[in-house]
Parts: C-alpha cells; structure tokens; sequence
C-alpha cells in the first residue's frame, strides 16, 4: 500500500502551511494547481479561512504572552495598572468566524 498524498492534497496542504506561516509567496502556486486539479473555489476559500485564522490566533497568543511578560518586569505607579486578563481557557483552538473548525 502505498503512501503517496494525491497532488491536489499536497497542495491544499501546502496553500494552508505558507499562509499559516506568513510565506512572502503566500502559496498563490498552489492556488493555481488546485484550480487545475478540478478542486472548487469554495473548498480552497475553506483552506485559506483556516490557514489565516490559525496565523492570526497563533500571532494573538504570542502577543499575549509577550504583554504578559513585559508587564511583570515593569513596576507600575497604580497598582491597578497591570491587572492581568484572564486566558481563554484550555481548548486546542477556536472556530474560524464563520464557525469552520480548524481542529
């Protein structure tokens, strides 16, 4: 048995890795080779609604995390002024917004 992706697989895999991964092409390649290999608008709309909301919720909690730790190292005048927010739970990911699930 072999193991071999078909082609339009690899290269919806490769459009979501490069947007995910703020690639400078964007995996725009990709985009034609799906059109090509018979694979629909709306399922590549799909894959790019959800390589860019990974992108962007990975981005959040790396800004999070950088807040966080940029606040505990100041020493504020109002001790109020570095209340924290609370996180946003344990899930391994949110719904993109029209409510598709990246997981």
């Amino acid at each position: 048995m072999s193991a071999d992706l078909h082609p339009s697989i690899v290269a919806l895999v490769s459009l979501a890795a490069n947007i995910a991964a703020n690639h400078p092409k964007q995996g725009l390649c990709q985009v034609d080779r799906l059109k090509d290999y018979g694979v629909s608008a709306a399922q590549i709309d799909a894959v790019i609604e959800i390589a860019r909301h990974i992108r962007d919720e990975a981005g959040q909690q790396l800004d999070a995390r950088f807040d966080e730790a940029y606040g505990a190292c100041k020493k504020p005048a109002d001790p109020f002024a570095n209340i924290g927010v609370a996180a946003s739970g344990s899930t391994c990911c949110t719904p993109t917004p029209s409510g598709k699930s990246c997981c």
